[in-house]
């Protein structure tokens, strides 16, 4: 990959940024953050991708927000309706603690997987993202 290429980046939020807590906010999965802001400063773009909506998806958004990790579209990328009418979000790579193939950790005390950022940081880094 070339270091202008920006890529779309779609993640997840519970069970991905944070343990799964629904309808709370979860604790904060460990790595997450640090990734997250390690891509945005790389140029790639963060596009939250959730099944919340209102207040809850509202919730999710002042997490990003709080954590300063821009996100570049919610739940919808505006750029794809110039090539399809598909109302799935369109991105390069998913983050998600329910893709196959995203490695996951289970928590002590905590009944589902979340996502394994250490891992995913090295698979992101072995393909030149990071």
């Amino acid at each position: 990959m070339k270091r202008d290429d920006s890529l779309i980046i779609a993640v997840d939020f519970d069970g991905t940024c944070v343990e799964h807590d629904y309808p709370s906010v979860g604790i904060e999965v460990e790595g997450a953050v640090d990734t997250l802001r390690k891509l945005v400063s790389k140029g790639h773009r963060i596009a939250l991708y959730t099944m919340r909506s209102g207040e809850l998806l509202e919730a999710a958004v002042r997490w990003f927000k709080e954590r300063k990790i821009e996100l570049w579209c919610v739940n919808h990328n505006a750029k794809q309706s110039e090539w399809t009418s598909s109302p799935k979000l369109h991105a390069d790579i998913y983050i998600d603690d329910s893709a196959l193939g995203c490695p996951i950790i289970y928590i002590d005390g905590v009944r589902r997987p979340v996502v394994n950022w250490a891992k995913v940081r090295e698979l992101l880094e072995y393909n030149g993202v990071l």
